[in-house]
């Protein structure tokens, strides 16, 4: 199995986090790269530098005022008086209308959809570079490998077409998806992190051609609130293209597993010819988000579950926190296509 992952990712540190209306260490630290990196290694599996494929398989997903947004704001940002270090949100629109502010506090407000996304300095280098390792484990499916590995951090699932959120800023699951879907392939796109990914939901809500599922905590009480609830099955010729499986907090193997299967029986059914797996490991019982009780030995399970679908399949890292295990379940899900 080929992995693609950038050193420059490594540059996005963000400092800002909220939890609770409390600041604390954000948890999407560059560390994470490491302990991912040390999961590859137990599969002696050494990652390749994604090839620069560009802006226009993101900009496929993403428009160019939020992509001119991400490349610029951070240094419009630095010449306000009194400016916070990162670009940080103080308002959240309640609708976004046909109006759109010129100001970098106005923009901020329009394009990043709470304070878990502050942008750096270095953060659309990073996220830049993300989506290039996504893009470039999609190039690989095409080319008629049966797996491949993207290392994105910046994660990307919380990100729509024009908001940042929850840590993300380009939405690499999306983007790859809509690569594959361009050159002719039926993708489905299964989503495991223990967060429900909004913004994939979102980019693809009315599209037919693109069935995402989602299997994560129950929004009613986790974040993101105000998505992924099981009622949500897309919307005009998108109707029937969405599936959410929301778990009770507290999940652990065998719930998460029967979700899981399914997960996968829509995916057989919806006649899915390749996979992209938005993979999460902070569904682990040991990860500081502590919101399900998945096993090292589960996640192993999980892989070999969504290996039997037989389908090419393209693993896109999503979330996944610090602690000692998040190499060792990054194996054990990829050890089933080694």
């Amino acid at each position: 199995m080929k992995a693609f992952h950038h050193p420059g990712q490594r540059a996005h540190d963000p400092q800002f986090f909220l939890s609770s209306g409390a600041p604390r260490p954000c948890p999407e630290k560059p560390a994470r790269i490491d302990a991912l990196l040390s999961g590859l290694a137990r599969l002696s599996i050494t990652p390749d530098l994604p090839q620069d494929f560009g802006l226009d398989p993101i900009a496929a997903i993403h428009p160019s005022r939020y992509l001119t947004f991400l490349q610029t704001i951070h240094q419009r940002w630095t010449k306000i008086e009194g400016a916070s270090p990162e670009v940080i949100p103080n308002i959240h629109p309640a609708n976004r209308t046909d109006g759109y502010p010129l100001s970098a506090v106005g923009q901020a407000g329009f394009h990043q959809t709470d304070t878990s996304c502050p942008i750096g300095p270095q953060t659309h280098e990073a996220a830049y570079l993300s989506a290039q390792c996504a893009i470039a484990g999609a190039e690989e499916i095409m080319a008629g490998a049966r797996a491949a590995y993207a290392l994105c951090r910046p994660p990307g699932h919380h990100c729509f077409a024009e908001l940042a959120g929850g840590f993300c800023y380009l939405n690499n699951t999306a983007i790859a998806a809509q690569s594959l879907t361009l050159s002719g392939r039926k993708v489905a796109i299964l989503d495991i992190d223990l967060h429900h990914g909004n913004g994939t939901q979102g980019i693809f809500y009315d599209r037919p051609d693109v069935l995402t599922v989602s299997l994560h905590a129950h929004p009613e009480r986790f974040y993101p609130f105000f998505w992924g609830y099981p009622g949500e099955h897309g919307s005009g010729a998108g109707e029937g293209a969405n599936l959410n499986l929301a778990l009770e907090r507290g999940s652990a193997d065998d719930p998460f597993r029967r979700a899981l299967a399914q997960a996968l029986e829509r995916i057989t059914l919806w006649g899915a010819d390749t996979l992209v797996l938005a993979l999460g490991l902070d569904a682990f019982i040991g990860d500081p988000f502590a919101g399900l009780a998945v096993t090292t030995p589960g996640f192993a399970q999980i892989g070999r579950d969504i290996r039997a679908l037989g389908l090419p399949t393209l693993i896109v890292q999503e979330g996944g926190y610090l602690c000692p295990e998040l190499g060792e379940n990054l194996a054990a899900v990829l050890g089933a296509w080694t």
